[in-house]
């Protein structure tokens, strides 16, 4: 298809995702960006991108925080999506203590039926299995989903909507368990998505789902983070509101340090609220995560963090320097290209997904390579795009650490480790 009909597959919301007030106050212009995991094949470097706006703005009314532009999920999630959650160490140990903790609390066994929403490559659903419980994972990226059943996960290739979770409690069965890390953002019909999910729930059964939290994005200039996959960024206050509509109540949630922040809630047919929600629920309204007050300054906050990197490059490029980037994530291309970062600041970015190596970073047009590149190549500093990782990337780093070599932190203030 024509890039610009392709450019035509979005919309410009102008009602709330949650509660539909019409009044919403934009917060965050990120201008006109490619689309941020749609990485570049080298023979199509010349070639003219996808871009879509990338405004943000607040809902006064439910509090929800999100962009305005919807791209179309055909757009955004096609056949080379280039997403795999096996290829981080740190997620794969997350995930499993996560299953671990579920089935002991849970008391599940071999009749019990787990589903996974955005199941990507089975990474999650692979600990049940483990276990002799039964699984269903859901996910529309083709890749994925192929490596998913080859280790035995079953699942089904599709995005998940309310008609499906009907279609899925009549074929296959309600679940106990229903798991969702980092989907719920990536929705536009945010609440089909909700009413998906208590379709899905046998009446004794939880759902158990992860989300970036606003909170730490403001708190540490995350704007990196905001990019066309993630319609929503929620605070537990508008988390609360949207569950409530459909009948769902959050009863607990646990605060992860997981992408810079994230909240693991637990919500059920039956209201049971603890202490943890009711906590964090009276903690955002006395910062005034729930009024727009809150964020008026936090476009300059971004603004000078960009002012800030790009100096420190610039400079450290002006003393003669080598600089290349770790971590060809989704959130890297966001702060590259709003910052104007390109091939002549960075010399490459590596990434240990093998599936990245030979292309380009959207926008920026900068290689991919494999992480081996950091000791050939021996730059002197090394930009780490994938900042919610960087215990895991100095761990792997040593030897680049050990010769001298320095990591750049770009968030929530840059500077050099």
């Amino acid at each position: 298809m024509p890039l610009q009909q392709l450019e035509s597959l979005s919309i410009t919301e102008t009602a709330c995702r949650s509660c539909g007030n019409e009044a919403l106050a934009p917060i965050l212009d990120l201008g006109r960006t490619p689309l941020a995991d749609r990485l570049v094949p080298e023979h199509k470097a010349c070639e003219p991108e996808l871009t879509f706006p990338l405004m943000v703005a607040f809902c006064p009314e439910c509090t929800l925080v999100q962009i305005l532009e919807t791209v179309s999920p055909e757009v955004l999630y096609a056949q080379d999506y280039p997403y795999f959650s096996s290829f981080s160490p740190a997620l794969l140990a997350h995930s499993t203590a996560n299953v671990l903790d579920r089935i002991g609390e849970r008391a599940l066994n071999t009749c019990s039926f787990v589903i996974e929403l955005a199941s990507n490559d089975g990474y999650l659903l692979r600990n049940y299995l483990d276990h002799g419980i039964s699984v269903l994972g859901i996910d529309p990226a083709e890749g994925p989903v192929a490596d998913a059943e080859k280790i035995g996960v079953r699942t089904l290739c599709a995005f998940f909507t309310e008609q499906l979770a009907h279609d899925v409690a009549r074929d296959f069965g309600k679940a106990d368990v229903v798991h969702g890390n980092n989907v719920l953002a990536h929705v536009s019909d945010t609440n089909g998505f909700v009413k998906g999910i208590r379709q899905l729930l046998k009446p004794s059964g939880v759902a158990v789902l992860e989300v970036p939290h606003l909170l730490p994005l403001m708190e540490h200039v995350e704007f990196d983070t905001i990019y066309h996959e993630h319609h929503c960024y929620f605070s537990m206050t508008a988390l609360d509101k949207l569950f409530r509509r459909h009948g769902l109540f959050i009863n607990r949630i646990e605060q992860w340090s997981l992408h810079g922040g994230s909240l693991r809630i637990f919500a059920e047919h039956t209201e049971n609220v603890e202490i943890s929600v009711t906590e964090l629920l009276t903690y955002e309204r006395a910062v005034g995560l729930d009024r727009i007050d809150y964020y008026h300054q936090f476009a300059a906050r971004v603004d000078e963090l960009r002012d800030k990197l790009v100096g420190l490059i610039r400079q450290l490029k002006a003393e003669g320097h080598s600089i290349a980037a770790y971590g060809a994530a989704a959130k890297g291309a966001t702060l590259i290209n709003y910052c104007g970062i390109d091939h002549e600041m960075i010399d490459f970015v590596v990434d240990r997904n093998e599936n990245k190596h030979g292309l380009l970073m959207p926008g920026a047009k900068i290689p991919i390579l494999a992480p081996k590149a950091l000791l050939e190549a021996r730059p002197d500093y090394v930009l780490v795009l994938a900042w919610n990782f960087i215990d895991e990337i100095i761990d792997q780093q040593h030897d680049f650490l050990a010769a001298g070599g320095k990591f750049i932190l770009p968030v929530p203030d840059p500077r050099v480790l």
